[in-house]
């Protein structure tokens, strides 16, 4: 997909690049989405964060997976509680590296920062989920990322707009959604949708990116904050039904 013209003979700002994505499977590093995603969002940001729960469970379910055996192989005996734990405390810490990743200014850069949180915490989601044998690669999840991270309130709701995402994808991949939209008021919208995924205020982003030394501070407490809170709330929603939830760990 090609950028925006010009608009007004003006140069059009510059579109954000997102990370080389690391090897799949990699959870050692804080990862930002796959750059045909960062594609289709930007080309639909109304929908950014269902663009980003249906791609999640396609292209990280397996990775969550994968780690759940693994990490059962390695330590037999081992309880989900234990191994939920694990992974909330994992992508805990990465998402205090991740308002790091971009290394770019203003707000293309807060916008990569905020994707790539949303991205961290969404693997978070679907690692909890395979602690507790969840499938992580069952459609579901897409609905369970969309509500536990509060863009939807209720079910219905996150499951209609994934549907409407969805059918925009594949009218996208058939004759193609770009419009002809200042990049960027495309990306303001697409930055606050993000941002509202991961839980952090699309101001606090923006303000960490352009004030210095302001990233150090905002980042790691937002990023942190808002992904220890959402694992509790993924524990909550995993957790066999009737068993004593343990209280939230410090990482």
């Amino acid at each position: 997909m090609t950028d925006n013209p010009p608009v007004g003979g003006q140069p059009a700002a510059p579109t954000p690049q997102p990370p080389v994505d690391p090897p799949a499977g990699s959870a050692d590093a804080p990862e930002g989405p796959p750059a045909r995603l960062w594609d289709r969002m930007r080309d639909d940001p109304q929908y950014a964060p269902e663009h980003l729960a249906l791609e999640a469970v396609r292209r990280l379910g397996p990775e969550a997976e994968q780690w759940a055996d693994r990490v059962r192989a390695g330590q037999p005996g081992i309880s989900s509680d234990a191994l939920a734990d694990l992974a909330a405390r994992k992508f805990v810490n990465l998402a205090r590296l991740s308002g790091a990743v971009s290394g770019a200014a203003g707000l293309p850069g807060a916008v990569i920062d905020v994707g790539v949180l949303a991205w961290t915490q969404a693997r978070m989601v679907l690692h909890i989920a395979a602690a507790y044998d969840v499938d992580p690669l069952h459609s579901d999840r897409a609905t369970d990322l969309l509500v536990l991270q509060r863009v939807h309130k209720v079910a219905e709701s996150a499951r209609l707009a994934l549907g409407v995402a969805a059918g925009r994808e594949r009218a996208d991949a058939l004759f193609g959604l770009g419009g002809q939209r200042p990049l960027g008021r495309i990306m303001l919208q697409l930055g606050v949708r993000l941002a509202q995924m991961a839980g952090v205020r699309a101001a606090k982003r923006i303000v960490a990116k352009i004030v210095p030394g302001a990233a150090i501070v905002l980042g790691t407490w937002a990023n942190s904050s808002a992904t220890r809170d959402l694992a509790q709330r993924s524990r909550e929603l995993y957790r066999p039904r009737g068993a004593a939830l343990p209280g939230p760990r410090q990482p």
